[in-house]
């Protein structure tokens, strides 16, 4: 069931910013002091940290690419490897949450 929900919560996330342009990303997330761009950013490193310990192996930077569009595909990518490292369900339910929480602060 965890699996589906981050698959839910990402597709949510994706809807909200996917038609996003360069001055909607650059501008400063929702009661916070970074941009969105930076926001989604965290989140998908977030991801990728989860998806690095659940394969036992080491945490690596995910690059924070000069097109913020690419964001979403970034976020899809992680979210499917998370999936695919055979996470546990607490660890998918995390990152669902984790995706919640960016997707409301956006």
């Amino acid at each position: 069931m965890s699996a589906a929900e981050l698959d839910r919560a990402v597709e949510l996330l994706v809807r909200q910013v996917g038609h996003w342009q360069q001055p909607r990303w650059a501008a400063i997330a929702e009661g916070g002091n970074v941009s969105r761009a930076d926001l989604v950013h965290r989140l998908v490193q977030e991801l990728a940290n989860l998806g690095a310990d659940a394969e036992g192996e080491p945490r690596r930077g995910v690059p924070r690419l000069d097109n913020d569009l690419a964001l979403v595909d970034q976020l899809r990518v992680v979210a499917a490897d998370l999936v695919a490292a055979g996470a546990p369900d607490a660890t998918l339910a995390r990152a669902a949450a984790e995706v919640a929480a960016t997707r409301s602060a956006l």
